[in-house]
């Protein structure tokens, strides 16, 4: 884990960034020797809610028709 000065973090802000995102090191940021803030990289894992479930199920028989037929219906009479 590299430590970093807060002014020299700073100056150096979007390069710093660019690094810790290459080399997937975290990035200590100090204060008068004393820890202030931590830059970490961002996790690669997507998080995406569609297809999520791609591949976890199947589905057998006809998903489109309706269970039942439109003759017996309530609302239709």
């Amino acid at each position: 884990m590299k430590k970093i000065a807060a002014a020299k973090f700073k100056a150096q802000c979007l390069t710093l960034m660019e690094d810790v995102r290459k080399t997937r090191q975290t990035l200590v940021i100090t204060k008068r020797g004393k820890p202030i803030a931590k830059l970490v990289p961002l996790d690669d894992d997507k998080d995406d809610f569609f297809g999520r479930l791609k591949g976890q199920f199947r589905v057998v028989g006809d998903i489109v028709s309706p269970v039942v037929p439109l003759e017996d219906w309530d609302a239709l009479k």
